[in-house]
């Protein structure tokens, strides 16, 4: 850099600089842009566990309300039959049933629409903030 103030033109000491801060731009971009993919992997896993086990709870639920749509219509029939103790018996297993199923479904829907939107938010925001800080800086070099 002292060659250069000293009105020497371009030698190879003043391009040794840029060539050195192009290596390591080079080496920090390529950083970057590996740990940004690791990121991006392990936030997606983590949504897809998020997503199955939603989707899985869902199941359980929609299971849970079959059963108890079963239940309803043995409840109707021994009600139609004769009004007994076990007609009261099947209705309150019936109504024990549709409890649970809204319980799991309403679960499992929370779950899926925490998992929801697929695209990994935190990653993208984290690119955001490191374009950002790179134009930051180039226009500070700049004159």
């Amino acid at each position: 850099m002292a060659e250069r103030s000293s009105g020497s033109p371009g030698g190879a000491s003043a391009d040794t600089p840029v060539a050195e801060l192009v290596q390591r731009a080079t080496e920090q971009i390529t950083r970057l842009v590996r740990d940004e993919l690791t990121m991006v992997r392990a936030e997606m896993t983590a949504k897809g566990k998020r997503a199955g086990s939603g989707a899985g709870m869902l199941g359980g639920g929609a299971m849970l309300g079959f059963y108890a749509g079963g239940m309803l219509v043995a409840t109707v029939v021994l009600t139609l039959a004769a009004i007994i103790p076990d007609a009261l018996a099947a209705l309150i297993v019936t109504v024990i049933l549709a409890i649970a199923a809204a319980i799991v479904a309403k679960r499992g829907k929370q779950q899926v629409t925490q998992a929801m939107p697929a695209m990994p938010t935190a990653t993208r925001d984290s690119v955001r903030a490191d374009a950002e800080t790179i134009r930051n800086a180039a226009s500070r070099r700049q004159p």
